[in-house]
């Protein structure tokens, strides 16, 4: 693998620190992007619970708003709950624009990757075909040995900028649409949440 770097020339170097990059954003958001850590089951019947008994109090509150960024959001609400349903809106689209940015985090880096890496590989095939021409004009085609290392450089320097660039474009499409699906959730559940407030959702329509 050493001698693989070396053979790429200099522009390996950040090529490789790319990869290291994108494979350490890939490992923290299948971390983070549960859907267990981020939109958990049962927060809007919970909630529901506690105000059919009175229970809902600040503790309470604040229980929900540390438990998960769905729990965040809804806690902004609930907060809230006791004024118009356009300030509890506000609120909640306040503390939704920040949980939607916590959970896009690192995302655009990886789509830099993506599309970076595939022209760091070209600038070395770019660099590789050069120093070839350069050895033809001083010494000729005669020893096609002389040539070997250019030529490698440059396919070595392609290979693997576009072997980085597949995989961390691949999982930045699969995270954005992990994204969107949590977010999709979470307006759900939201959505609940304001029509137990009001009324409008009964026992009956919580499963």
């Amino acid at each position: 693998m050493l001698e693989l770097v070396k053979a790429g020339g200099w522009l390996m170097l950040p090529i490789f620190l790319c990869s290291i990059a994108a494979l350490a954003i890939i490992a923290e958001r299948f971390w983070t992007l549960q859907r267990t850590r981020i939109c958990p089951e049962g927060v809007v019947v919970q909630v529901w619970q506690w105000l059919k008994k009175g229970e809902l109090n600040e503790d309470r509150i604040h229980s929900v708003r540390t438990a998960s960024p769905l729990g965040r959001i809804l806690a902004a609400g609930l907060a809230n709950r006791d004024c118009e349903r356009e300030v509890m809106k506000e609120g909640i689209e306040d503390v939704g624009r920040h949980v939607i940015h916590e959970l896009e985090r690192y995302l655009n880096t990886l789509g830099t990757i993506a599309s970076i890496t595939p022209l760091l590989g070209l600038l070395g095939t770019v660099i590789g075909m050069i120093k070839v021409f350069a050895v033809i004009t001083t010494q000729g085609v005669g020893d096609p040995a002389v040539l070997a290392g250019g030529i490698s450089e440059a396919l070595i320097t392609t290979a693997t900028g576009i072997s980085v660039a597949i995989p961390s474009l691949m999982f930045y499409r699969y995270f954005r649409g992990r994204v969107n699906e949590l977010v999709i959730s979470m307006e759900q559940e939201v959505l609940k949440m304001l029509e137990v407030l009001h009324g409008e959702r009964s026992s009956a329509d919580m499963g």
